[in-house]
């Protein structure tokens, strides 16, 4: 059987005040689409810097395709969480180059996945422009633009629809659904459940650092079922003794 691309047992990670996960179990199958969708504070940024290693857990282990994140092979991940990277004074195509060669692409190689991405999401007019003088929905194109371009096995992008107009929202959500059915494992947090559930082959919801069940994407009314796991949480948990 085919190691997930992301798995994470008992993922713990605690702040002052209480905010933080606590042993969350997470996986990310090659081939799908993955939301993980909360409320703000819910904990889902604190969750996927965890997969990243951007943040040790307290406790709990991370395994990108079957391998532990010291001897993860990060060139074919692609992340984009919370800000878009781009250096102000590097003009489009140039970032996209860094990028690229970041990820261990050569030249010539980087070249190509540079012009292919600028078109596939629809950036080549930015391309000799600086990204401080882009807007924010075009410099989170180009930081989506850098995540994907190099067709990583692992994606995960924390609401990546941040900033983007609805032509950017449709580029992005055909560059995921590819990226899946090439074999990908993509994950996305989002508030924007009607956008995720567009995309989503499964919904995991977190509340208070915590997973706490799933979402039909394909359900009627989904909205309605987020409120009601989220309620029902929250109304157990302040009934629970400390």
């Amino acid at each position: 059987m085919t190691a997930p691309r992301i798995e994470a047992c008992g993922l713990t990670r605690l702040f002052s005040g209480g905010a933080g996960v606590r042993g969350v179990d997470f996986d990310v199958i090659a081939g799908e689409i993955h939301a993980l969708v909360g409320l703000n504070g819910a904990g889902k940024t604190t969750l996927m810097r965890l997969l990243l290693g951007m943040l040790r857990p307290t406790s709990g282990a991370v395994r990108i395709d079957g391998r532990p994140l010291r001897t993860a092979d990060w060139s074919t991940v692609g992340h984009l969480v919370e800000t878009p990277l781009a250096y102000g004074e590097l003009d489009g195509r140039a970032n996209l180059m860094l990028a690229a060669r970041l990820h261990g692409a050569d030249a010539n190689r980087a070249a190509r996945m540079v012009d292919d991405v600028l078109t596939e999401l629809n950036l080549a007019q930015y391309a000799a422009v600086r990204a401080r003088r882009m807007s924010l929905g075009n410099r989170q194109r180009l930081g989506l633009a850098a995540a994907l371009q190099h067709h990583p096995r692992v994606v995960v992008l924390d609401e990546p629809t941040n900033a983007l107009d609805p032509a950017g929202v449709i580029l992005l959500r055909e560059a995921l659904v590819r990226r899946a059915a090439d074999g990908a494992g993509v994950l996305v947090s989002s508030h924007h459940l009607d956008e995720v559930a567009r995309v989503a082959h499964r919904i995991t919801v977190i509340n208070a650092g915590r997973v706490i069940g799933t979402l039909d994407p394909r359900g009627v009314d989904i909205e309605r079922s987020f409120f009601a796991l989220v309620h029902a949480d929250d109304t157990h948990r302040d009934r629970s003794p400390l």
